[in-house]
This record gives structure tokens, sequence and C-alpha cells, in this order.
């Protein structure tokens, strides 16, 4: 894994080093390492239980590693907790709303929490709103939205920050195929705009078709990581899929 450093030598990655954590005295994720660059988006693939919702759940600061190194940009996420959450917005693969707030409430909470300027802050919801069809649903509550409505409105809340890392936790999940597009579309200008993806998901044909690197998770450790042609040579599989690739992986390590 090889690090950016950009202006007066402060690294520009997310880099996860040597990662044992879990829920309790029982470690989840054995010595696991990744990285996540500017302009690039991620793919954290594996099958359920294989550690990636536990491994979001410790780059956001949600749990506190057992041991191993969590730093973005150069801030530790132990040594420097605030500012390094203050880098990162995160859609998680269940929508987390307030009853009480209306769609407006949650855009402002979301910009006053990033401390973002309110006029250049709705200029880019109003495009997001506009993009996912919610521009005329201001008001609502989130009882009067589907489960796809309200992944669009985390989607809104985060895309409208300036985070340098966005996280995704299996985003495609409930979003009709015209969102999903939309999405797909909004990575990829973040991405030209220096930011860092991660992304967990099960879709591995879109994965393969916007993901440019990937880690591959089972029973807790990464089993490979690279791009597709890297991927390929580690499982001396040439010409097959992602899909074809991890599905052989993940039999590989049952039959251990």
């Amino acid at each position: 894994m090889k690090t950016k450093v950009g202006k007066e030598g402060i690294l520009m990655a997310l880099e996860v080093k040597n990662l044992v954590g879990g829920y309790s005295q029982i470690p989840v994720l054995k010595k696991v390492n990744l990285d996540v660059q500017p302009g690039e988006l991620v793919g954290l693939i594996g099958l359920n239980g294989a550690g990636k919702s536990t491994t979001l759940n410790h780059i956001i600061g949600i749990l506190r590693p057992f041991s191993g190194e969590i730093t973005l940009n150069g801030l530790n996420l132990q040594d420097n907790p605030n500012e390094y959450k203050k880098q990162i917005a995160y859609v998680p693969e269940t929508p987390i709303l307030y009853d009480e707030l209306t769609l407006r409430e949650h855009l402002e909470l979301t910009m006053n929490a990033y401390q973002l300027d309110h006029d250049q802050a709705w200029q880019r919801a109003n495009k997001l709103l506009k993009t996912f069809r919610l521009e005329n649903k201001l008001d609502w509550f989130p009882a009067n939205f589907s489960k796809g409505m309200k992944q669009k409105v985390m989607i809104c809340c985060a895309f409208m920050t300036d985070a340098k890392l966005l996280i995704v936790d299996e985003p495609l999940y409930g979003l009709d195929p015209l969102a999903v597009h939309d999405l797909l579309n909004l990575i990829a200008e973040k991405k030209a705009a220096g930011v860092a993806v991660l992304m967990s998901t099960h879709v591995l044909d879109t994965a393969q078709r916007y993901c440019d690197r990937f880690v591959l998770l089972a029973n807790g450790q990464v089993k490979a990581h690279g791009t597709l042609a890297e991927l390929r040579a580690q499982a001396d599989r040439p010409d097959e899929s992602l899909d074809e690739i991890y599905l052989g992986l993940a039999r590989d390590e049952q039959n251990e």
C-alpha cells in the first residue's frame, strides 16, 4: 500500500494498520490492514459475518480498537477523535433519521454539525434533492418516507458535506435503478474532486465496474486486496469475474 503525501508533507489517505477489534472481549477483526487514497473508490467485499460492518464501525469511531491504528490525513482516531471525525461522512446500511425532524431540518442539522456555509450548503443540497426527486418533500417527516426515500435523505446529508472520506455501507439496497445510477454518478464526482470513498457492498458486478480497488474480507481477516487484475493474479484465476474470485476464496476458506 503506497500512501500519497499532500502539501507540506500531510498524509492524504485513510490508513488502517493491524486493526484488532470487535464488540466484546473476543476479537472479530484480526490485524486488518487497508487504505483508501484521495480520488479512489475502494470496495469492501465479504460474506455476512466477514467483518465488513465491524471494520466500518471502527473507522467511523463507534467502536474502539483493541489494538492497531486508524489515521485519516495524518490524524489519529484515538489521539484526535473530533478532528478525525470532522473529515468523515457516513451513509449507513439502515437509514437513521429523527422522527421529529423534517427533511429540511435534517439538512440544516447536517449543515450545523459540519459547520458549513449555509448558502453554499443549500446550493449543494438543492441539487441533490432534485437529483433524487425530493425537492418537493422538504417539510415531510420520516414517517412519510419509504425505505428507499430514507436512504436518499441519508445520501443527500452525506454528499452535501466537504468530507474528505465518504463511507457508504451497502448503499445500493433499497434504491431504485435510477437512484443507483445517480448515486454512482455522485461518487464519480466526489472522486474527481479528490474525495476518498470506501464502499461496502454485496453487489459485486456493480463493484467490479466502478471500484478502483478491492479489499476482500473473510472471518475478520483480509484475504486479498488490490485491483481486479491483482486479485486475479493472487487467486490464479486470470479470466474470472470479481464474483467468481470471491466465491472461490470463500469456499476455500470454508473448506480449511
